[in-house]
């Protein structure tokens, strides 16, 4: 349904939850829409497009009814009352689709948090035996519990449960993010189904799983990228965003999604093909920023463009966002200028430095060898210093601070930025 404060993007306002239902694995056989002022606060639609509702479920024997909105407790039972057939809304069928694409312990940790979030506030009446549990206790807890106080409380427990567990996957996620602080992080974002797996088996021959569908996979990878006249780049896909994903995915798939919040440059993956391309733009930015990603270094990659069958469409986009970069990750057109472009944004991220400390300490110069391209380097005898000129990351800066270390930011010397560690 479309509401003024919310147009339909296309002419075809049922193509993305077609989408979801057939990643979730439905056959779509008949389709509904409406424009009103207003929802109708007891069923969200009105009672002429109700009715109108029943009757396609009647001639179709549909067995569910997915509504491309969120539906409240009370919308999602009264609409089921009047059709007589099990109602979804856009939040329980995104998280469904979740639920059966995560294959590793964490993922189902994550999908089941966001399922018991979503359904705490709508347990009335939806699981008939949770407990058997009787007796004992104070207050609601007795002989005279219902069987909803007593789902609450379980499920409420089992959220602690895994909030507890999932803290500890995100300590250890996080330790192992921070771990490539040394390293080049880069971190594919963007619109599920926008291409993001497909341009990474280009950029890394990495072999991940590629399926043209919604939300093929949940789970982060990370592959080593090599970049001619640059070096090594580790490069993280991650799950695809959509509109209106719902916040208690979101907020459990922090751990997941930390690759993306350390990296040191994001790159946004849209479909240049898709006619709803600026609305999907929109739809990650928005993410982007609930996760705090908004501020980082971004190149907006418009990819699929061997997709794109009007030419103008594809100008469009470039004259709206003229940073971008068009490539094709089935076909490998643009890699080029993509990788440019990268060596370019982590190229900002370094500063030539001037570096003095005393001649004995050997942590300071190993490290600055190591981890910085030194290009000069002179001993004052009168002082027993060291100096040292180099091109540095800036937010290696921190490793080096010292009473005894004196930092300097001097003029570029090298114009060539050098790449960190060992290529391959």
């Amino acid at each position: 349904m479309a509401l003024p404060g919310r147009p339909w993007a296309t002419d075809d306002p049922c193509d993305e939850v077609r989408g979801l239902a057939g990643a979730a694995g439905a056959a779509v056989v008949g389709e509904l829409t409406q424009k009103r002022q207003d929802i109708q606060l007891g069923t969200y639609i009105g009672s002429g497009k109700l009715a109108e509702l029943g009757e396609l479920v009647q001639s179709t024997d549909a067995d569910v009814v997915i509504f491309d909105n969120d539906l409240s407790p009370a919308q999602a039972r009264n609409l089921e009352k009047a059709v007589g057939v099990k109602v979804l809304d856009r939040s329980e069928l995104i998280l469904d689709i979740f639920a059966t694409r995560a294959q590793t312990v964490e993922a189902r940790l994550q999908v089941e948090l966001a399922q018991l979030e979503y359904s705490l506030p709508r347990l009335k009446q939806m699981w008939t035996h949770l407990s058997r549990q009787k007796g004992g206790g104070i207050g609601l807890r007795g002989p005279g519990e219902t069987q909803l106080e007593s789902d609450r409380r379980l499920v409420g427990g089992r959220i602690r449960d895994l909030k507890s567990r999932l803290a500890e996957v995100q300590a250890r996620k996080e330790r192992e993010v921070k771990s490539r602080s040394g390293e080049h992080t880069v971190s594919l974002v963007g619109y599920t189904n926008a291409g993001k797996s497909q341009l990474m088996n280009t950029l890394t021959k990495a072999g991940v799983y590629v399926k043209n569908q919604l939300f093929s996979t949940l789970d982060t990878r990370t592959r080593q990228w090599h970049i001619r006249d640059w070096g090594r780049v580790l490069l993280s896909d991650t799950v695809g965003f959509i509109r209106d994903l719902p916040h208690h995915l979101v907020a459990s798939f922090r751990a997941t999604l930390s690759e993306a919040r350390h990296a040191k440059l994001l790159l946004h993956v849209v479909d240049a093909s898709s006619p709803q391309a600026e609305d999907h733009i929109r739809a990650v930015n928005a993410v982007l920023k609930e996760l705090d990603c908004h501020d980082k270094p971004t190149i907006l990659v418009l990819n699929k463009v061997d997709k794109v069958t009007d030419p103008s469409v594809l100008k469009v986009l470039e004259a709206h966002h003229p940073r971008a970069v068009a490539v094709s990750g089935l076909t490998g057109e643009g890699v080029d200028r993509l990788e440019d472009a990268v060596m370019g944004a982590l190229a900002a991220e370094f500063a030539d430095a001037e570096v003095v400390t005393d001649a004995g300490n050997g942590r300071v110069l190993a490290f600055l060898n190591a981890h910085a391209e030194v290009y000069r380097q002179e001993f004052r005898d009168e002082s027993n210093e060291v100096v040292v000129r180099c091109h540095l990351p800036r937010h290696l800066l921190h490793h080096i601070a010292g009473p005894t270390v004196k930092v300097r930011f001097v003029e570029r010397e090298r114009p060539a930025p050098p790449a960190l560690g060992e290529a391959g």
